[in-house]
């Protein structure tokens, strides 16, 4: 996209956002739409919790509980999203100062430790949601392996976006960290 006036629309210099169209629909993936579900439900509780505390005078219990469990399923889950798109924090300072190829190697060293940590998290995950299907919710009679079984699927699905984006970096030959040096994001 190009703007007439001053070249190439880079969007705001400071914050770094364009002036783009929004995605088409068919962009987002399935975890996209999974999190957004949990946080209009969590912001749905969270307002009935506020009315019903301060407008009603009398504070509904179980929204509390639920508010909690929701914001955990939404950070599980829209781990996942983040994932998928690369936006998690990345410590970008060593690939800076380091030859193109040292930073591919630690670049593919970083993928396979990402992927056998998420791994391991799902698996360890697993277990807990096992565990936890005889543990019930303190207010509502629900197992609490729903809401661990939330936070393993996002586990495991930031588990497959790892390997995605892994083969995706060994097929290219770089990835957002190899990229730092021609990016111009220097220290």
């Amino acid at each position: 996209m190009t703007n007439d006036k001053t070249g190439p629309d880079l969007g705001d210099p400071i914050l770094g956002l364009a002036d783009a169209p929004d995605p088409p629909l068919s962009s987002y993936s399935v975890e996209d739409w999974v999190s957004f579900v949990f946080f209009w439900l969590l912001a749905f509780v969270v307002f009935l919790q506020f009315f019903s505390r301060y407008v009603l005078n009398d504070s509904i219990a179980w929204t509390e509980e639920i508010a909690r469990y929701l914001l955990i399923c939404v950070c599980f889950v829209g781990a996942a999203t983040a994932m998928r798109k690369m936006s998690h924090i990345h410590v970008e300072f060593f690939y800076v100062y380091l030859p193109p190829a040292v930073g591919r190697i630690l670049s593919t060293l970083v993928d396979i430790l990402r992927i056998a940590f998420l791994a391991y998290g799902t698996y360890q995950g697993w277990k807990v949601t096992e565990i936890m299907e005889l543990q019930r919710m303190v207010v509502i009679d629900l197992p609490m392996s729903l809401v661990f079984g939330t936070a393993t699927l996002g586990f495991a699905l930031m588990t497959v976006r790892a390997v995605q984006a892994a083969v995706r970096h060994w097929r290219t030959g770089e990835s957002a960290l190899t990229r730092v040096n021609t990016e111009g994001r220097h220290q």
